[in-house]
C-alpha cells in the first residue's frame, strides 16, 4: 500500500532506539524524511546512518532531552515545519503507591504529558493553516487497563488521553489528526528493565521472567518494533485521515476487554 507521505517530513522522538525507532524505520521506508532526536548522540547517529544507508530518506539528528525546556527548543529549531509528529519519552520506573513523592509525580508528567503537549502546542498551528497533518503519541496499554506497579505511568499517560480526546477533535477540520498508541510488551530495552526488576524481585532468571510474562500475553509472544512502527506508520498515512482522537492497543490481547 501507497501510503501517500512520501516526502513529507517528521519528527520522531526518542527515535535511536525500541518502539520509536520502528516508527522512524516504518515512516522512512514510505518516503519520509526524518527530523530524528534521542539524548544518547552515539546510538541516535548509528540509527540515523542506517535509515540513511536504507531507505535514501534525509535525516536530521537532534541528540536532546526532548522533556526539558532547553532541549525541546533545539529540537524544535531543528524540526522547523514538519508534517508528522511522534511523540515518545521512556516510562516512568515502577514501584508502590507508598514510594512516590510530588517530585516523582512531576517528573513523570513533564516527561509523559507535558511534553507531548508542548510539542503539540508548537506544532499543530502550522500544520492546521497547511491542512494536513498527523500526530501520533506513543502511551501505554495501562491507559486501557492500569497496571499497579507503573502507578507514575497510569497517572501521566491518562492526563495526555484526556488532552488528546478534546484536542483532537478541535483541529480536525484542519485535516489534522492525533491518535495514541498504546504499547503492551514489546521486545524493547524498557522490557528488558521490567523483566530485570522481575527476576530479581522473584530470585528467578531473566528468561524465566521473560517466558512468564509471555505466557499471559494471547499471542504468547512479544511485540516487534516492526510491527509497531508500520501501525504508526498507517496512522500517519493519507488514508487515516479519519480516525481520529483513538486509542490503539498493539498488546497481543493482552488488554481483557471488549471496547
Amino acid at each position: 500500500m501507497d501510503l501517500g507521505i512520501r516526502g513529507k517530513r517528521a519528527l520522531v522522538c526518542a527515535g535511536s532506539k525500541g518502539l520509536g525507532r520502528g516508527c522512524a524505520e516504518a515512516l522512512a521506508a514510505a518516503g519520509v524524511d526524518l527530523v530524528l532526536n534521542a539524548r544518547g548522540a552515539e546510538a541516535l547517529a548509528e540509527t540515523a546512518a542506517a535509515i540513511r544507508a536504507a531507505h535514501g530518506v534525509a535525516v536530521t539528528e537532534v541528540a536532546a532531552d526532548i522533556t526539558s525546556d532547553t532541549g525541546r527548543a533545539q529540537v524544535l529549531a531543528a524540526a522547523g515545519a514538519v508534517d508528522i509528529l511522534v511523540t515518545n519519552a521512556g516510562g516512568p520506573p515502577p514501584g508502590l503507591w507508598s514510594d512516590w513523592g510530588r517530585e516523582d509525580f512531576l517528573r513523570a508528567l513533564d516527561a509523559n504529558m507535558l511534553t507531548p503537549i508542548a510539542l503539540m502546542t508548537a506544532l499543530l498551528p502550522a500544520m492546521m493553516q497547511r491542512g494536513w497533518g498527523r500526530v501520533v503519541n506513543i502511551t501505554s496499554q495501562s491507559v486501557k487497563a492500569p497496571i499497579a506497579q507503573l502507578g507514575l505511568s497510569n497517572a501521566a499517560r491518562a492526563g495526555l488521553t484526556g488532552y488528546v480526546a478534546g484536542t483532537a477533535r478541535q483541529v480536525a477540520p484542519q485535516g489534522v489528526t492525533i491518535n495514541n498508541l498504546l504499547p503492551g510488551i514489546h521486545a524493547t530495552d524498557r522490557a528488558d528493565a521490567l523483566d530485570r526488576g522481575v527476576a530479581a524481585a522473584q530470585g528467578i532468571t531473566l528468561e524465566a521472567a521473560r517466558a512468564a510474562r509471555a505466557a499471559t500475553i494471547p499471542a504468547r509472544r512479544y511485540g516487534t518494533a516492526a510491527e509497531f512502527g508500520a501501525m504508526c506508520a498507517f496512522l500517519c498515512s493519507t488514508q487515516a485521515g479519519f480516525i481520529v482522537g483513538q486509542n490503539i492497543l498493539l498488546d497481543g490481547g493482552a488488554t481483557n476487554s471488549t471496547l
